[in-house]
């Protein structure tokens, strides 16, 4: 391989790189640990804490028939 050569390929994954540096930076993935993205996360992991508590007291619970239907029409609100 020539020194040209050399200079062209590592040009290339230089350029590459860089490419997809920039194309990661435009979504927003530039760190690991992107606060915007962190805190989307922890809101979803809230409300899922809070569906999962709900339906837990559902099935613990010992009403029966209209009642509890009641309280599941009362809860997706």
């Amino acid at each position: 391989m020539s020194f040209w050569t050399a200079v062209v390929v590592l040009f290339a994954i230089a350029s590459i790189t860089w490419l997809r540096a920039q194309k990661y930076r435009a979504l927003g993935n530039d760190r690991p640990g992107n606060p915007a993205r962190e805190e989307e996360l922890e809101h979803e992991v809230e409300a899922l804490r809070k569906r999962i508590s709900v339906l837990e007291r559902i099935a613990t619970d010992e009403r029966r028939g209209d009642e509890l239907a009641r309280e599941i029409e009362s809860l997706r609100d």
